[in-house]
Parts: C-alpha cells; sequence; structure tokens
C-alpha cells in the first residue's frame, strides 16, 4: 500500500493527535480559530460515518498562564502536575464546546503510562473507547500529567496516540505537528533536505534523520518521539501519518495533497503481541549469545543455556526486554521465571535445571508464544 493510497477518510476509526505548540499561542491562549477548523474537519469525517479520538495536549501550556509559572509550567515536577491539573479543566471545556457547536458529544479520558503498560488495565481502557466510540461520542483523550511522575509517564503525546490507536483498533493516527514530516536532515539547518514520504520499515538510516528536539520549545516531543509512535502504531497495523498543523482546516488540506510523511502499518501477530511490541517500558533484561539470538530470530523460545546474563529485578510474567551479544534489545517477552530464579540457570543445559531451581523447570526462560521480535 502506497502512501498515495493511504486515505485517513477511510479508515473506520481515527486518531487524530494535536501537540501544545499548535493548540497554544506563546502567551498561553488557546489558539480558538484554528482549532475551530480542526473541530469542522473531525465533524465532516464523522457524519461521514468515521469513528474518531484526540489525544490533545495543552493542559500543562494553558495551566500555566493561568497559575502565572515559569518556563510553560515546566520549571519542575510540581509545577507540571498543579499547571496540568488547573489547565486539564479549560482544555476539556474548549474540546466540549467546539465539538458541541457541530453537534458532536465530547467525553475526557486522562490515562497513565501504567494505564496501558499493565495487560488487565490497557484492556479495560480499550474496552472504555469502543463503547464511546461505538456511541458515537469523540473521546478527548491526554495523559494524566497532574499525578504522573518523571520515572513513570509518556512524556509525549505522540507515543500516547499510537498505543491509545492500538487499544482503540484504529486503521489510522495522524500526528498534527509544527513540521509537515519526516526530513532527510533538519530542514531548519540543512536547505538540502528533502520530505520523506512513505515509511515501510524504521531502520537505522530512518532513525538517523530523526532529530531530537521539538521546534516551539513549548511541546515535550521531537521527531525521535514521533518515529516512536510510528514503530508502535505499525507494529499494531495502523498507518501513521506526520503532517503539518501549521495550516488553518489542516485535515481537510492533507486530504487533497497528502504532503506529509505516512508509516505504513503491518500488523504481525496477535493483538497480545501488538501490545508486547508497543510497550514502553520492561522490568527487567536476559543478556543472550550469538546462537541464542540467532534461533530467537527464527520463531524458537528462549531457553536457559543461550542466556549470558539477568540485570533488573522482575517475577514470573513480568515483561522483560532480550538483549544481543552488543546490549540492544531485540525481543520483549513474558519472564517464566523471576529474576533470582533466572540468574540461578543462566547458561545451564536443561537436564541440570531442576537440581539448581528444587523444583521441576519450566519449557523456557521466555517462551516463543509470549515473546515478539522488535
Amino acid at each position: 500500500m502506497s502512501a498515495s493510497h493511504f486515505a485517513p477518510a477511510a479508515c473506520s476509526r481515527l486518531i487524530v493527535k494535536i501537540g501544545s505548540a499548535l493548540l497554544v499561542d506563546p502567551d498561553g491562549k488557546v489558539r480558538r480559530d484554528w482549532l475551530e477548523g480542526v473541530v469542522a474537519d473531525l465533524a465532516v469525517r464523522h457524519r461521514a460515518g468515521q469513528q474518531i479520538a484526540v489525544v490533545s495536549s495543552g493542559a500543562i501550556a494553558l495551566g500555566a498562564r493561568r497559575l502565572g509559572l515559569a518556563k510553560g509550567g515546566r520549571a519542575s515536577l510540581e509545577d507540571a502536575q498543579a499547571a496540568a491539573a488547573t489547565g486539564q479543566i479549560a482544555l476539556s471545556h474548549c474540546w466540549a464546546e467546539l465539538l458541541h457547536e457541530q453537534g458532536l458529544t465530547a467525553a475526557q479520558m486522562l490515562v497513565t503510562l501504567d494505564d496501558l503498560e499493565d495487560r488487565r488495565r490497557y484492556l479495560n481502557a480499550a474496552s472504555t473507547l469502543d463503547r464511546l466510540l461505538s456511541l458515537g461520542v469523540v473521546p478527548v483523550i491526554n495523559e494524566n500529567d497532574s499525578v504522573a511522575t518523571e520515572e513513570i509517564r509518556f512524556g509525549d503525546n505522540d507515543r500516547l496516540a499510537a498505543r491509545i490507536g492500538q487499544a482503540a483498533g484504529a486503521g489510522g493516527v495522524i500526528l498534527l505537528s509544527d513540521i509537515d514530516g519526516l526530513y532527510t536532515a533538519n530542514p531548519h539547518r540543512d536547505p538540502t533536505a528533502r520530505l520523506v514520504p512513505e515509511v515501510a520499515r524504521i531502520d537505522s538510516r530512518i532513525r538517523a534523520m530523526a532529530d531530537g528536539g521539538s521546534a516551539s520549545g513549548m511541546g515535550s516531543g521531537g521527531m525521535i518521539s514521533k518515529l516512536e509512535a510510528a514503530r508502535i502504531a505499525q507494529r499494531s497495523g495502523a498507518h501513521l501519518a506526520i503532517i503539518s498543523g501549521k495550516r488553518d482546516h489542516p485535515l481537510a488540506a492533507y486530504e487533497a495533497d497528502g504532503r506529509g510523511t505516512v508509516f505504513l502499518g503491518s500488523r504481525v501477530g496477535s493483538a497480545r503481541k501488538a501490545w508486547l511490541a508497543g510497550r514502553l517500558t520492561a522490568k527487567g533484561r536476559v543478556m543472550v549469545d550469538a546462537g541464542a539470538a540467532a534461533a530467537l530470530l527464527e520463531g524458537r523460545s528462549l531457553l536457559a543455556a543461550g542466556a549470558t546474563g539477568v540485570q533488573g529485578r522482575f517475577s514470573r510474567g513480568d515483561v522483560v526486554d532480550i538483549c544481543g551479544p552488543e546490549g540492544e534489545a531485540f525481543a520483549r517477552g513474558l519472564a517464566e521465571y523471576d529474576a533470582d530464579d533466572a540468574a540461578k540457570i543462566v547458561g545451564r543445559r536443561r537436564d541440570a535445571l531442576e537440581e539448581v531451581l528444587g523444583y521441576a523447570p519450566r519449557s523456557a526462560l521466555v517462551h516463543r508464544d509470549h515473546m515478539v521480535l522488535l
């Protein structure tokens, strides 16, 4: 499927993410006229039968202005939490009002990283999204920054949008950005940089094109976070487009000219494996030798004999990253042992495991049915 054939309007479910720099002006006020155009675009799609959810940044920026906080409310974690708690009310009110003017009902969902990393809570969130969308409601979703900590948070809404797309079973995700796509180099610094219209696979060449900075200084996500979002979306089978939000009616404009970068989705494996691949955290790491790495790439389970080391504190059933001889994670799965027992059997053959453990060993350290390649 080529980028020219990716029509967001053709997706039965679509996620649209809007960053702070687009929604809030430098003075900390909502860019209402621009947002009205976005909502009008959403209404056109909704009337055509499409189900749409919005991932909206802006709470911290709005709250910081109301509270008079320095550095846009990001001077400290406590300031960010206070700004988010204050700004979220204003943000939700604005969305509800503008959607109502178009005859649409808004719903608010605030989620944390843990809500989508924990399998049971993820399924609960997915169920809520499914019901809201089936009722014709437009969910407006944001990270719950009022309770998020530095260690346990998304940190940017690009990756949140991809995970919401995954939970909602969306066919497409659109990131409205202050740049109109992925370029071969940073276009602000290199005049020869060219827009990349389509990406089928995110490899080292594509990652080298990314720039970690946010052009506005207001948001928290740069191109690196957008590539990570694209990776999550692709694994769940959704197409993800990065397009410019710096024009009026940006969704209609994109439908007219197709200018942007499309990352083509190609779902591999079950929904559970897509959820595993899209996780942003792991409780530990298992290092393996070259032979085990090759076996895993062929679809086999990870046996104790192929492991060379264990890091972290994890229990049976926790998610662990599997790292090759060079230290880079190439797979992820559910541990069959807790960290202490896993450490005891590293490098040992199966016939020696029962004596070491004191109980009958399980078939693998990480079974292939509960593992996904990254």
